[in-house]
């Protein structure tokens, strides 16, 4: 089989997808006179690149709401960051997911982990998860919705979050203050702090473009952050400084 047959087939994959919403495995390999195997390597393939979900036995059509954070949301860099941040996570893992476009990035990166739990505050982020193929627990906070995070906050949602524990909390940020910690423009931060309370590990996810933002709102700051995942556009000196707070600084390539 050619690269361009294979090129060729994938893309029929695509189109059938979106058109019927939904395809199984034994009807492509019958479609396409080829092997189960070939395409299951072929929707592994694509949905690692965002154009379809695997359900078992096959596939189905991205929900509006994956759809429009992939496309309209998530650049490229934003995508390798979450892809950085997602090899942190293990099987078995309880972790939290909040609402953003970059931590969003994450739910695309986990149908290849087993027995995950994973809680968030996002209706978006919800709807995603409940569509990958290996089904992982799926915990919402409740609470108050805050439209202008288009998330769950306040003291319902902290209550829910302080029912459990958990093993990584990852977030993103508006900013970054090198001698504070991570910043935003939303003034509800109690929901974060909670969340970051209630993990063992907070990994936060963040442009480099963001580092030295001096927002008034201190959303964490440095002595409840495990881990920063960024770009490598960083600075060196950036990279020391956060360093020395004792975080972690893991570098995705950068795509922009």
């Amino acid at each position: 089989m050619t690269k361009r047959n294979t090129q060729q087939r994938r893309h029929s994959i695509i189109k059938l997808v979106n058109e019927q919403g939904e395809v199984s495995v034994d009807e492509l390999a019958s479609l396409f006179a080829t092997s189960e195997v070939t395409i299951r390597k072929d929707l592994a393939m694509l949905e690692t690149h965002g154009l379809l979900l695997r359900r078992y036995g096959g596939a189905i059509q991205l929900p509006q709401e994956m759809t429009q954070l992939a496309n309209e949301t998530l650049s490229l860099n934003k995508q390798a960051i979450a892809a950085k941040a997602a090899e942190l996570i293990r099987d078995h893992n309880r972790i939290i997911i909040d609402s953003g476009s970059t931590t969003s990035g994450i739910v695309q990166q986990l149908n290849n982990k087993r027995g995950l739990v994973v809680m968030t505050n996002s209706l978006q982020l919800a709807n995603a998860i409940h569509e990958l193929e290996n089904e992982p627990t799926l915990l919402m906070t409740g609470g108050t919705w805050d439209p202008h995070s288009e998330s769950f906050q306040g003291q319902v949602a902290e209550q829910v979050l302080r029912s459990y524990n958990f093993d990584q909390l990852f977030i993103g940020a508006d900013g970054l203050d090198l001698d504070r910690g991570t910043t935003t423009f939303n003034e509800l931060t109690g929901l974060s702090k909670v969340m970051a309370e209630m993990s063992r590990e907070v990994v936060v996810l963040l442009e480099s473009t963001k580092i030295g933002r001096r927002i008034p709102n201190l959303e964490l700051s440095w002595d409840v952050v495990n881990v920063l995942v960024t770009d490598d556009n960083i600075s060196s000196q950036a990279v020391e400084t956060i360093s020395a707070h004792g975080v972690k600084v893991i570098l995705a390539p950068y795509a922009n």
